[in-house]
């Protein structure tokens, strides 16, 4: 449960760096993001990252407030501090979950000396902990859905705003970026088996005595294969988005986004030629796990929320 909480806190920054590229390479409207639109709703996670996107995205030559013939984005980028708030105040709940059961007294009996007392209660059963793990992994599954859905607008010609079709110069003849984008599909759909909530299910044990189990070490153990599953997609999404950003002009990135590229660039260069995607992919998913993503931007626009 630790490790996972610590994977997606480090996660909600690179979800928004993520969609901020892709937004520029899609042409976003930045207007969604305005903090009048996110304070009328009040959830802390949709304003601190609608104030992400517009960091991320200040300066920017390609999302603007307004983009001719276009009244308003799709959901995966109009909608991105609403999906990835919620999912914030989910990892919210979990930390502040874990952080009290890391600190807490789970033995039984418990001894109050200073009472003489020794009581049989209850401080073992994982019911939080299980809640939290389920809730967690269905937010981090969420994280790759949206992402996956703004990739598969970079690579289908009829959603991505003139950009070629599969991010390849070459189409008809190479595949492009379409098995990348099969990887996530793969992955986001693998992670809707696992977000199966756990703790709903429990098996008696102990003759009985031990009638009703929280199932929080299986709850755990998946949400920590969802937030693999996860940083995979949104490493795959990276990677379109440099290929998309370099189809369209990388100039045009704002200094955040460029300074994201140019990180992504010294690990992984334009795709011009079919290759085999897997090592290409295994590298942003390091670049992801070793949060170089997050630390790029910030040292440019400074500290994200």
């Amino acid at each position: 449960g630790c490790f996972v909480v610590d994977g997606a806190v480090k996660l909600m920054k690179t979800a928004d760096i993520c969609a901020a590229l892709t937004g520029e390479a899609l042409l976003a409207i930045k207007k969604a993001y305005d903090p009048k639109v996110h304070a009328v709703r009040g959830h802390q996670g949709q304003i601190d990252c609608a104030a992400n996107m517009l960091r991320l995205l200040e300066g920017s030559g390609l999302a603007a407030d307004v983009q001719p013939g276009k009244v308003q984005d799709a959901y995966s980028l109009r909608c991105v501090p609403q999906v990835h708030g919620a999912c914030r105040d989910s990892i919210r709940y979990a930390y502040d979950v874990i952080s009290r059961e890391i600190n807490a007294v789970t033995d039984n009996p418990l001894i109050f000396p200073e009472e003489d007392e020794a009581i049989s209660g209850g401080n073992f059963h994982g019911q939080p902990v299980a809640l939290a793990m389920d809730f967690l992994g269905i937010a981090l599954a969420e994280y790759a859905n949206v992402s996956e859905r703004r990739l598969e607008r970079l690579v289908n010609p009829a959603l991505s705003e003139g950009l070629p079709a599969f991010l390849t110069r070459h189409g008809g003849v190479h595949s492009g970026f379409m098995i990348a984008q099969y990887a996530a599909a793969s992955m986001v759909s693998e992670s809707k088996v696992y977000a199966h909530p756990a703790s709903v299910d429990s098996i008696p044990s102990s003759a009985n005595q031990e009638d009703h189990v929280s199932m929080g070490t299986t709850a755990a153990r998946k949400a920590l294969m969802i937030l693999d599953n996860s940083q995979k997609v949104l490493g795959i999404e990276l990677f379109a988005g440099a290929q998309a950003a370099w189809l369209r002009g990388e100039d045009g990135l704002s200094p955040a986004t460029r300074a994201v590229y140019d990180r992504i660039r010294q690990a992984i260069p334009p795709v011009d030629q079919d290759v085999v995607m897997h090592p290409l992919m295994v590298q942003a998913d390091e670049l992801v796990k070793a949060h170089a993503i997050s630390q790029a931007a910030e040292a440019v626009c400074g500290e994200l929320q």
